[in-house]
């Protein structure tokens, strides 16, 4: 999204800010950068339109959010893939002396909704109802689409953030550029990625691990992907989600 909104002012060269910084330093976190520690950042020195980051359950938004004219991608993926990466991305964060959290204890953490961000299905769930309400505020994308039909999702981007490819860009092949430039293989094999750090002083590339659709088979046990299966169908039913 920042390769794509920033195209004006930033064209794919070799002196693009995504292959010198890493996304979340281009991207900034609301609540974990932003506001962080009671901090009033200053939003008028940066440049319009601003984009932001956030992890933050649409319910738990200041009313000021919900009622300005701001868009929201929202970004979900499958449970069972969830699960895994954020099993292995805490396990990285976690200072060594701490050890590592087993698979079994993040499991039934994860089961009963105690996440940094609450329960995943709840958080899915909002962002899907409100995408379903009021389309023009909110795009609802999934991982495993994005994967499978990147070409499809990036115009679609595009179009729902008012800023959609001119034909010259189309024939330029200016979408294909985008997507090798922000593609997993790109990012992580990048220096800054490989080897930096962010200003908060989390390596980049414990934000780097396979990004692969359906890695949770390497992973987990039947039973643990029935429980899970299970809870999905019954917190998604009636939705018209499904995964």
């Amino acid at each position: 999204m920042f390769t794509l909104m920033n195209r004006m002012q930033y064209p794919i060269t070799q002196e693009h800010p995504l292959l010198s910084k890493n996304p979340h330093d281009l991207v900034p976190f609301l609540e974990i950068k932003l506001y962080v520690d009671n901090q009033i950042p200053d939003l008028s020195s940066l440049n319009s339109p601003r984009l932001f980051a956030t992890h933050i359950p649409f319910f738990s938004l200041p009313k000021s959010v919900h009622d300005s004219s701001c868009k929201f991608v929202y970004l979900c993926r499958n449970p069972k893939d969830i699960f895994v990466s954020l099993w292995h991305f805490t396990n990285k964060l976690r200072l060594q002396e701490m050890g590592t959290n087993s698979l079994e204890e993040t499991f039934d953490m994860f089961c009963r909704g105690v996440t940094i961000y609450g329960p995943y299905w709840d958080h899915v769930l909002d962002y899907w109802k409100e995408s379903m309400e009021n389309p023009h505020k909110v795009l609802f994308l999934k991982y495993e689409d994005m994967k499978e039909c990147p070409t499809d999702n990036l115009r679609g981007i595009a179009e729902f953030l008012g800023c959609p490819f001119s034909n010259e860009e189309e024939e330029s092949g200016m979408v294909e550029q985008i997507l090798k430039l922000c593609s997993f293989d790109t990012l992580s094999n990048l220096e800054i990625n490989r080897a930096g750090k962010l200003s908060s002083g989390e390596e980049n590339k414990a934000f780097f691990r396979r990004g692969e659709v359906g890695d949770w088979k390497n992973h987990l046990p039947t039973e643990m992907v029935e429980k899970l299966d299970h809870i999905t169908e019954q917190k998604f039913s009636g939705s018209g989600l499904k995964f």
